[in-house]
């Protein structure tokens, strides 16, 4: 049962970051929200209906068309999904990927992300991946054109999902890559991961210049500004310009390129673990 204090659409529009005049046509049209009634009249809305309105965000995001998400979003006794259920259909995608083959990859990732929240399937399944893809590729066990196919594929479907993700209430947030770095995708990965907690993603991308970090910065007036980077030779030719953004405002480092010591010289703080654990700590 649920016995998490009830709050009211606007409030609920603020949590989820989708519109209340969307709110009330999902509730009208589909019965997404199942509200109570204050004393005074008013709808109050529960737990379980910002997790259903999350959920069919994520649904519509990953392609699937309205109607379709709102009776998966709704549907009573979806059962919870084991480990080997996830297994199975990262190990689809993964072959799939492997052999270029788009449409069978797309369909994984429709059922995973119909069976699992974006962030579990970040988790759990696309960072792990591209860890392997990672290592297979250095092994030589898979070529350059299939580390390039699968990592751009991925990046755009999460693109796709991160429709939107300027849209919040809460703070704001600039992210970027060094100069010199060109993989951004476990920064589109912490920005998803972030926007679903109430921040505002200004999203910069790779290989950004510092000065165009700190252009940024004085324009949007942000909480923070969060670099990513995948090597570490990036972080340490852009510390000195960084250290001078720092000066003016919060500088969050994280990624596999992190070096502690740059880290500890730009004045920046360090973003540990997997971009939904980093956006997690940041958030907290």
């Amino acid at each position: 049962m649920d016995t998490l204090p009830r709050v009211r659409i606007g409030e609920l529009s603020r949590r989820t970051g989708v519109s209340v005049e969307l709110l009330r046509a999902w509730e009208q049209r589909y019965a997404l929200l199942r509200p109570d009634r204050s004393a005074g009249g008013f709808r109050l809305y529960s737990s379980a209906d910002e997790a259903r309105v999350r959920r069919m965000t994520a649904l519509i995001a990953s392609g699937i068309s309205a109607s379709q998400a709102a009776a998966r979003a709704t549907r009573e006794e979806a059962p919870t999904p084991d480990g080997a259920a996830i297994d199975e259909l990262a190990g689809e995608l993964r072959a799939a990927l492997d052999r270029f083959d788009a449409e069978r990859a797309h369909d994984a990732l429709d059922r995973l992300f119909a069976t699992v929240s974006v962030e579990v399937a970040i988790t759990e399944v696309v960072v792990p991946l591209l860890h392997e893809l990672g290592e297979r590729w250095e092994a030589g066990d898979v070529s350059i054109g299939q580390e390039h196919f699968a990592s751009n594929l991925l990046r755009g479907r999460l693109l796709a999902i991160a429709r939107g993700w300027a849209s919040g209430s809460g703070p704001v947030y600039v992210l970027a890559c060094p100069p010199g770095e060109g993989h951004d995708l476990g920064l589109v990965m912490f920005g998803i991961a972030l926007a679903r907690r109430g921040a505002r993603v200004v999203f910069l991308g790779a290989d950004t210049p510092v000065a165009t970090i700190a252009e940024t910065v004085r324009a949007a007036a942000p909480a923070g500004v969060v670099v990513g980077v995948a090597r570490p030779e990036p972080l340490a030719a852009a510390a000195t310009e960084l250290a001078a953004v720092a000066r003016d405002v919060a500088v969050y480092v994280g990624g596999p390129g992190v070096d502690e010591g740059v880290v500890a010289e730009v004045g920046a703080t360090l973003l540990d673990g997997d971009p939904v654990a980093a956006a997690r700590t940041l958030t907290a």
